[in-house]
């Protein structure tokens, strides 16, 4: 009797031993590619000199725009956007996922009781009543000696991580988002604020074109031209207001809230927020450790590297360890008798013969995924190669764009105010007022539009930088949890 349970445990610590066996299929190693020691366009200014950059918190970006407003918007979005929410409700599907694979490579245990009362018939037999009561524990467990599902496990996991770095690549585009809708936003307002503040100084030059028509010193063209020059002016707001009202409706969605129920919150105009330093990016290879959509692909590459060897072990034979251990009587008091236990176990093998080429070709299946997941990760890398370089250039020239700008628009109000004050003592004509208001008022809408263009191509670079996602503790605790 002693040398049963003996073989029972021989028996499992071989399927133990073998559980050792290396895992079929390539073993995954993260791919090296080829980046640039240092970026093109890092560090210039608008003049081609290097600017000294500075240091920041690439999880928190947005606060060195130092807007209030803007840092209440972003910490809401982080809090309730639907798209968010979708990510988080993706990743808590791979960790289920995680636990799923790993609890196959254990065993399955299971307790079982019955009890049957049967009479035989008096036709056919005694007609006497017998009874039979079973109790007991049946367990069941696949050997996992040519490392199935242990590559299942390593995708699971490698899914996992890569769900992480989908939430926090959704951060950081979310982020991007309102921080960009609060750009368009602001500089509409203030393109607004510039037309009716020249609506104001049309409306004056119109009514000093009237008053010398009225004494006799110009002629009536002047009156209508000047009425002309001020309705034109007038017909670009209702444009403008309709981008106000889209921007504040495009980022009470981002919010999670309905469009329009922002309209109290930033009823008050503001600045165009504009980052004051130079961002110190780094090099190349450490934007790419820092991008969330470079970490997501190559955890992608992981996870399909895995599932191929998932496939490849389905070419080897499985093998299945089952036993139960439990009671039988013909009384329920006979349960609780030495005489009433029982024991059986059972090893068994199955290799695969014939499956009319399913296994092959689920082998060239994933090895075809495996191609497209390592081309997905070498196109995310040179796409964020290509996103830095393009914000660096993008910053840099509308920064020179702008200066130049400001200059024009800064001599333009002074040529203006010269023409004015000689028209009104009869010097020159009134076509020349006009076109020195006009110039003032395409050059100071396009100084405003500049001014959100050099904010927008800040935000993109900072985007571009990975910036906007941080570790949080809750999202680390997957690790501890796995």
């Amino acid at each position: 009797m002693k040398t049963k349970p003996s073989l029972l445990a021989l028996v499992l610590l071989a399927g133990l031993g073998l559980t050792a066996c290396v895992a079929v299929g390539p073993d995954y190693e993260t791919p090296v590619m080829d980046v640039p020691a240092a970026w093109r366009q890092s560090g210039l200014k608008a003049d081609g000199e290097k600017q000294v950059a500075e240091a920041i918190d690439l999880s928190r970006w947005w606060r060195e725009l130092d807007d209030p407003v803007l840092n209440d918007l972003v910490t809401d979005a982080l809090k309730a956007n639907l798209d968010l929410a979708t990510a988080r409700a993706q990743l808590r599907e791979a960790r289920a996922q995680r636990a799923l694979a790993g609890a196959q490579l254990g065993p399955t245990v299971d307790v079982s009781t019955s009890a049957t009362r049967r009479q035989s018939s008096e036709k056919s037999g005694s007609g006497a009543t017998s009874e039979l009561y079973n109790a007991g524990f049946d367990a069941d467990w696949e050997v996992d000696i040519f490392g199935g599902l242990r590559r299942g496990l390593e995708a699971a996991e490698a899914d996992l991580d890569a769900g992480m770095e989908g939430l926090r690549d959704t951060q950081v585009s979310i982020v991007a988002e309102v921080v960009l809708n609060y750009v368009d936003l602001r500089t509409a307002e203030r393109r607004l604020t510039i037309a009716e503040d020249n609506i104001a100084s049309l409306n004056e030059i119109f009514e000093l074109a009237r008053w010398r028509f009225q004494a006799g010193l110009v002629s009536e063209i002047d009156v209508a031209a000047a009425r002309t020059e001020l309705e034109s002016t007038r017909a670009d707001l209702p444009s403008l207001r309709t981008t106000t009202v889209e921007a504040r409706n495009r980022l009470a969605v981002l919010l999670g809230r309905k469009p329009g129920d922002l309209e109290s919150r930033l009823s008050v105009s503001g600045a165009i927020p504009l980052a004051e330093h130079a961002v110190a990016v780094g090099i190349p290879a450490d934007i790419l450790r820092q991008r969330p959509d470079v970490r997501a692909a190559e955890r992608k590459l992981a996870a399909q590297t895995a599932r191929l060897g998932e496939a490849e072990a389905d070419r080897y034979p499985s093998f299945n360890l089952s036993g139960s251990v439990g009671l039988e009587a013909l009384t329920l008091s006979g349960l609780g008798s030495g005489s009433a236990a029982l024991y059986s176990l059972l090893g068994s093998m199955t290799a695969p013969i014939f499956h009319s080429g399913r296994i092959l070709a689920n082998i060239e299946t994933q090895d075809a995924l495996l191609e497209q997941a390592r081309l997905a990760y070498k196109t995310a890398v040179l796409t964020a190669l290509e996103d830095v370089e393009n914000a660096l250039v993008a910053v840099t020239n509308t920064s020179e764009r702008r200066n130049k700008l400001m200059q024009a628009a800064d001599s333009a109000r002074e040529t203006l105010r010269l023409a004015e004050q000689r028209y009104a003592s009869g010097l020159i004509d009134f076509l020349t007022v006009l076109d020195s208001q006009r110039t003032v008022l395409n050059l100071e809408d396009d100084l405003a539009g500049s001014t959100g263009e050099l904010a927008a191509a800040q935000i993109q670079l900072y985007k571009a930088l990975g910036g906007g996602w941080s570790v949080a503790p809750e999202q680390e605790n997957h690790r501890n949890a796995s």
